[in-house]
């Protein structure tokens, strides 16, 4: 009997794109995919895989730039979070288009947590966008998705890296990506990677921010301050030295501290088949611009378990 595989992509904001990396690996190594479970930016990628739509999404988060990511940031007066979260879900409908998961090819679930109980919800029918905004809702970054009476929050809060629904949908070998392995205790590296100046180099300041990027951001600074947000913006997303963090960071940081405890508790008690921890300790949460970093990196780390899967299908 032909053993099933499953993919259990985890939570880790821009780190994610590493996960287009993994399934690359396997494709290229010829091992069928049967079934994608994603917690937060897993669950994109793992949606988008499922749909058919993964070169789509290859494609345009290696153009991403620093720019793009900011025009992305409906940022509003805070509510239950301060992203709206419609601007991004517009996106992902037009290049990717909106199929109901029970119709997708390759049976797809996505994690999310139900805000009042605490629950893990996982999401295996409707609208395969609904499913990725309400997967990806980091609390206090966006709002809550409403969905069937539930006020539906980020995954990643009760299952980083979904091995149990995997499991559960059928899968015989659970491939796991956990994105957040050997970040905890590391220097935070903060780049804006953007094009190159006429010299062919970034211009970079002091800071190790290039001249262009800073122009790009003091453009949409300008912008926000003619809207009376400037204070708000910088508040939020930038780190004031003498002040400490920013809210974000603040925010993000003890997220992520969270979800490293329970990634470790949640993959003793129900381990994969397959563990891949791919290195981006350097890749910062924000940095959704760094997409070809990380997509090879994730590769790169699939490729080393081939041999070990191998074994297993064998």
């Amino acid at each position: 009997m032909t053993k099933k595989v499953g993919i259990a992509l985890g939570s880790g904001s821009a780190r994610g794109w590493s996960h287009i990396g993994v399934i690359r690996s396997l494709l290229e190594a010829g091992i069928p995919i049967d079934y994608t479970c994603g917690a937060s930016i897993g669950a994109l990628v793992a949606g988008s895989y499922a749909a058919g739509f993964l070169d789509p999404l290859n494609r345009w988060v290696r153009k991403l730039s620093w720019s793009h990511i900011i025009g992305f940031m409906d940022v509003m007066i805070p509510r239950s979070g301060l992203v709206e979260g419609e601007k991004i879900s517009g996106y992902l409908r037009g290049i990717l288009s909106d199929p109901r998961i029970e119709e997708l090819p390759v049976p797809f679930s996505a994690v999310a947590t139900d805000l009042k109980t605490g629950k893990e919800v996982w999401i295996r029918e409707g609208s395969l966008i609904d499913a990725v905004r309400a997967s990806i809702s980091l609390p206090g970054i966006f709002t809550p998705y409403g969905r069937n009476g539930q006020w539906l929050v980020d995954g990643g809060l009760v299952n980083p890296v979904p091995v149990s629904p995997c499991r559960a949908m059928g899968a015989d070998i659970v491939i796991a990506v956990n994105l957040n392995s050997d970040i905890m205790g590391k220097p935070k590296v903060r780049r804006m990677a953007d094009p190159p100046n006429n010299n062919g180099n970034n211009g970079n300041n002091k800071n190790g921010i290039s001249s262009w990027a800073q122009g790009r951001w003091a453009a949409f600074l300008n912008q926000t301050a003619q809207q009376g947000n400037l204070t708000l913006f910088r508040q939020i997303f930038q780190e004031q030295s003498e002040r400490g963090p920013s809210l974000f960071d603040v925010m993000a940081t003890s997220v992520k501290i969270m979800q490293d405890a329970i990634t470790r508790q949640r993959l003793l008690t129900d381990p994969p088949d397959v563990l891949v921890k791919p290195k981006l300790a350097h890749i910062g949460l924000m940095e959704f611009n760094r997409a070809d970093e990380a997509i090879e990196e994730g590769k790169r780390a699939m490729d080393l378990q081939l041999p070990m899967l191998r074994d297993m299908l064998d």
